[in-house]
């Protein structure tokens, strides 16, 4: 029997992308990257698992900083190559600078705009690294 994992087309390094949308309100939150073994988890654990590229291991939002993701849909692009999770974000922050989405500077007459306030400190969200924000 095939597994609904052998439908998705993996780029070279093995990894999908993942776009995370609140399923509430559709904002788009961020954006990161997916093996087999963390989409394979995300469905099983109902919640948003990712490939941690940086650290080279699986990592399950909110392990560090408590805005955990309970993943609600996972949707295919129609070439299946990318994948989307519709997710409940709790915590409000999905973006490691304190922000709702990670999709916060907007591009108005040539310039960036910080759009969205800091909802929560980022110092206050992750007790193991310093983040730049």
């Amino acid at each position: 029997m095939s597994s609904f994992l052998d439908s998705i087309k993996w780029n070279s390094d093995g990894l999908i992308p993942v776009i995370t949308i609140d399923a509430k309100t559709g904002t788009l939150l961020m954006q990161a990257w997916a093996n087999r073994e963390a989409v394979e988890t995300a469905v099983a654990e109902k919640r948003g698992v990712y490939w941690s590229r940086s650290r080279g291991k699986l990592w399950r939002k909110g392990e560090e900083s408590g805005n955990v993701q309970k993943l609600v849909d996972v949707y295919l692009d129609c070439d299946f190559d990318s994948l989307c999770y519709r997710v409940e974000q709790i915590g409000g922050a999905a973006c490691h600078t304190g922000r709702q989405s990670c999709f916060f500077l907007r591009l108005v007459d040539g310039e960036w705009v910080t759009e969205g306030e800091v909802l929560v400190d980022p110092a206050t969200l992750y007790k193991q690294r310093q983040i730049d924000s």
